[in-house]
Order: C-alpha cells, then structure tokens, then sequence
C-alpha cells in the first residue's frame, strides 16, 4: 500500500470513528438530539475534515467511547494534533474531543437539579456518575485494569487495590514539565477553573469535566467525580474558592449537612496536618461516595454515653486505628458532641501512652493532634460520625511519622495514610503489579531470581529481598503458581493490616485501650 493510499485509508478510519463517537454519545444523551449536526461538525473542523464520512456507518452498541476515540487519536497525532504519541499527549487530546461532544456546564447542572427535584438525589448522581464515565472524564479502561482483593483480618475483610488507573509521564515528559513555569492557572487540581480547562503537559486536561454547585454550610461548594475512582460513585466536593484545609466545627457541620442533603453517600475528609494530611492541603475538600467500607462494618468494643448530649452514643470502634463512633438522630447535638470531642482531642496529652499534643520547634509551639472525620446516614436514617484520631509526630526512630506506616513496610507502602485507606482500602503503588508477580514466580519455582535478589542491590525486587528471604523460608520455593500469587497477595494484605495499627495513636493492646478510655473519660463520657 503506497502513503497515498496509508493516508486515505486512516482518513477514512477517522471519519468513520467521527461517526460512531457522534453516534454513541447522543445515545448516551451527552448533548440533546438537535445538536447532533453541530457535534459532528466540531469534530469535523477539529481533524480537519470538510465533510463527513459517506459510507455504512457500523451501529453497533458501544460500551464506552474508547475505541473510536483511539482512532482519532492515532489520525490527530498522524496529521500533527499532538507533538508525541504519549499517555499524556493523548490524554490532552482525549478531553479535548470529548468536550466538544458533552453539553456545557449550566445544562448539567440544570438536569441534575430537575432529576433531584423529580425523582430524588439517587437519580440525579445516577444521571451525573453516568455521564462522567461515558464522557471519559472517568476511564473505565484503566479502572478496569486495577488489581483488586478482599483481605480477610481481625477486622473484617479489607480491600485492597493496586492503583493502574492514573497514567505514569515518561522521563522526557517529566523533563520537559519541568522546564515549564510554575503553575498559576488554574492554582491545584481541585480549582473550579479546571471546568473546560485545556491541559498541559504539568497540568491534565479538563474539558469534560462538569461540577455541580452545591450550597454547604451557606456557602459555595462543587460536587464532582474523581477521574481514578477507587470505589464506587467515589465523588470529591470542593469550595468555591482556593482556600487551604482547616478541620473546624464549620468543617463537620458542612459533612453533616452534605449527607442531609445526599443520604445515599457518605463523606469525610483528610485530616489537615502534614503527614496523617491528605495529599492535597492547599485546596478545602471532602471525599464521599456510594460505599459501605470495612470501617464502617466494624462493631463497637466499648460503649459511652455523655450527659451533656442527650440522644448520643459514643463508642470505640473494633478498628486498627483509633476511632471514635459517635450516633444519633439529631444533628444538631452530634454536631456539637463531635466538635467538643475534637477540641479536646487537640490539645490532650498523655505522656504514658506517648500522646503528646504539642511540642517546642525553634521556639513555636507545633500542634499534633487532629482527626480524620467521616459522616454517614444510618440505615434508620439517623447520623454516624467516625472521628479517627491522629498526631503527626515524628522521632528519630520513626522520622516520617510515628503513627505512619513504619520503614519496614516501605517496601509495599510508605505513603499518608489517608481517609480512604482510613477506611480499610488499600490504595498500593503501580509498581506492586509487576513486583508481586515476580516475587510470586520465585515462590513458584524462579530460584535463578532468588538468587539475582540476593546478590544484586541494583535488582528491581532489592527493597523486597528481605521479604523474599523470608516467605521463601516459611513456604519454599515449589509452590503452585496460582496458590504462590494468592499467598503473596495474602501476606501483603496482612501488611496494611500492621501498617493501619502503626496509624492507630492507641495501640490493640490492653496498654492502648486503658489508654483510649482515659482519653474518652477524660472527656466526660461515662460507660
């Protein structure tokens, strides 16, 4: 085949996938029906086509826009759209194609209020959860590719996931990002300003993106999906403006009225200290979502009640870390049950339990003391209040964090604990894919492996090799290699177990929870 015919061929190709995009996402009511032509034109001008394709269109039901979508991609990088055929430059032009199919953002958000006000707030982020995934601002192909398992523990069945979803940038990329100018448009990813946002190569494109405006507290929130969805309807809600995260009575109020408002979803937020904080600060947020996670499975040890909060129930929670339940039907009274609770959680201190809320830096005294909230409906339709109590303390024992993930685990994690793993979901590295498959083939008979580990610090698996050494003594080197996957799986599960009690201030010891009464005595609350 000469280029000519190459290139008439591709051509071709994309007309035909213009067709089935334009096609699929009317279906999927991504733009009402009289805005079919224009669609198809837009697309049209974008791939520099004067008219559209001529032939039998293939009308088969699509399940997602991906495969037409790639098509175009490889056309647009073909005639020039794109400078390189990377991850992150067809992911600029991904959105960009996207967005001009997707209805603009004043009539989403004046579907998902006429849906709310129809049939309820359930159909409404049925509608909006929908759309995001069929306007691959969602990629349910890469999704679909994380790793999941659930955990068997002594408290209850974790999941677990390793994280394939978000792409990785190639080293030249990662250079040329770096040449860039700082970022001051739009400030973080969490910014209103993303909406419709055309992407760089340090900054990912957005045009697909809708956020629906919501009013928290008497203010100005959006409510949107996150792009790498860890679990289901895993939505984020962010403030109007570009204000840093601060835990106060405000925050827990508007937690409660999100959930007054959304009694199908739950929702939490990071804590707002470095290291037990979440991995953006600069931005206020919360995450939420349709879930039922382990925590929230998980009974109560010991129960309190406070006189001064009629209609409350405290409890500790039967959990790796240190969490305080707290139950009732007036949200009101929770309300201020829980900020009393965290405002004397900040400033507590107990020593013998190696609590300690403040210390001395340069002559400033440093705050320790936070919690990582999470506010739920009941299935009476009462409210629950998880408060997780945390302190970012360091020591030269434990320079990254006393109640973080310990270096003897660094090897499978050593991020922040955040508030989805808070929750008993593992969100493990990329990298565990490939390196647990290869410690699975060792147990599976790939001793020429066992021993390059052994004598090679520049092996891929050398973080893991004390690991290795020991798995291959407890269960030799002959396994099955589906069994060696399941064990390999099952004992890196076992690990997060260990890593959330490093989190946990009181320990699951009779020491930790003598300690943890004190601390909910010391409180007022009673048995």
């Amino acid at each position: 085949m000469t280029s000519e015919n190459s290139s008439a061929s591709s051509a071709s190709r994309a007309l035909h996938a213009i067709e089935q995009l334009v096609l699929f996402t009317a279906r999927r009511r991504l733009f009402e029906p009289a805005d079919t032509d224009y669609s198809r034109n837009l697309l049209l001008e974008q791939f520099r086509f004067s008219e559209p394709y001529a032939g039998e269109v293939d009308e088969t039901e699509l399940n997602g826009p991906q495969g037409p979508l790639d098509i175009l991609i490889d056309y647009g990088f073909e005639i020039g759209l794109i400078p390189e055929n990377s991850d992150t430059y067809r992911d600029l032009l991904d959105a960009k194609i996207m967005g001009l199919l997707m209805a603009r953002p004043s009539e989403v958000n004046a579907e998902f209020y006429r849906l709310g006000a129809e049939q309820g707030v359930a159909a409404a982020t049925d509608r909006f959860y929908q759309l995001s995934i069929d306007s691959n601002y969602i990629r349910m192909d890469r999704i679909s590719k994380n790793v999941y398992w659930l955990q068997p523990s002594p408290y209850g069945d974790l999941e677990m996931t390793i994280n394939l979803s978000k792409p990785e940038k190639n080293p030249k990329e990662i250079a040329a990002a770096r040449l860039l100018p700082p970022p001051v448009y739009p400030k973080c990813l969490l910014c209103r300003e993303n909406i419709g946002y055309a992407g760089r190569l340090n900054h990912p494109a957005r045009q697909n993106l809708r956020a629906i405006p919501i009013e928290l507290n008497h203010e100005k929130w959006f409510f949107q999906y996150s792009p790498y969805v860890y679990y289901n309807e895993h939505c984020i809600v962010f403030h109007h403006d570009h204000v840093p995260m601060k835990l106060t009575k405000d925050t827990l109020k508007r937690l409660l009225g999100f959930v007054s408002e959304f009694p199908h979803y739950f929702i939490g937020s990071n804590a707002d200290l470095p290291i037990v904080g979440g991995s953006i600060l600069t931005h206020d947020h919360f995450q939420g979502g349709r879930h039922t996670f382990a925590l929230q499975k998980a009974p109560i040890d010991q129960a309190f009640e406070h006189p001064k909060y009629p209609g409350v129930g405290l409890g500790l929670v039967n959990w790796p870390m240190s969490v305080i339940r707290l139950q009732g039907d007036e949200p009101g009274i929770l309300l201020e049950c829980a900020d009393d609770l965290y405002e004397a959680w900040k400033s507590y201190s107990d020593p013998e339990a190696d609590v300690l809320a403040f210390t001395e830096f340069e002559g400033e005294r440093q705050p320790h003391n936070t919690v990582t909230p999470i506010v739920r409906r009941s299935e009476s339709g009462g409210y629950e209040i998880d408060l997780v109590l945390r302190n970012n303390r360091t020591s030269e024992e434990h320079p990254e964090g006393i109640f973080h993930p310990h270096r003897e685990m660094h090897h499978i994690k050593k991020e922040n604990i955040g508030l989805i793993e808070v929750m008993g979901l593992a969100i493990l590295p990329g990298r565990l894919k490939k390196e647990l498959d290869d410690i699975a083939d060792i147990l599976a008979g790939n001793t020429a492996e066992l021993e390059a580990v052994r004598s090679g610090e520049d092996h891929p698996l050398a973080q893991h090799a004390d690991w290795i050494a020991e798995l291959a003594g407890r269960f030799g080197t002959a396994m099955d290699r589906e069994e060696a996957v399941r064990t390999v799986r099952n004992e890196v599960g076992i690990k997060f177990a260990q890593i959330l009690e490093h989190a946990g201030v009181y320990k699951r010891t009779s020491e930790g929870r003598e300690a943890f009464r004190r601390f909910v005595k010391s409180f007022g609350a009673v048995e």
